[in-house]
């Protein structure tokens, strides 16, 4: 539900970009579509894509770890997600990143990152 409450919050932006005759995508919409997307062949076309974007890259790159809030399973012992990431400031884009162990230095990350 989230996705499309945050689409609603932003309809205007995207009727700039998108032709939108009966408004935001409801949330089974939006389900319905992701459980048709192959993961490897979008993995494979999104690097594609950030790599050709790459040279256009200009300004403030940050590099940030975060834990995803409700990621962890307590039941299974799962701790939560710790993800390192490369943030392209200007372009408002994620360009990596990287799950880590809980207790792992982000530092340690940066340099696979950048690779």
């Amino acid at each position: 539900m989230e996705i499309e409450e945050d689409g609603k919050a932003k309809e205007a932006f995207f009727q700039e970009l998108l032709d939108l005759p009966n408004g935001i995508p409801s949330h089974d919409t939006f389900g319905r579509v992701f459980s048709l997307i192959d993961p490897k062949q979008f993995e494979a076309s999104f690097v594609q894509w950030v790599q050709g974007i790459s040279t256009t890259v200009k300004g403030v790159v940050a590099i940030d770890g975060k834990t995803l809030r409700r990621s962890h399973d307590r039941t299974n012992g799962k701790k939560a997600l710790h993800l390192v990431s490369v943030w392209a400031v200007e372009n408002r884009l994620i360009l990596a990143q990287l799950a880590r162990e809980e207790k792992s230095n982000e530092i340690t990350a940066i340099p696979l990152l950048l690779q």
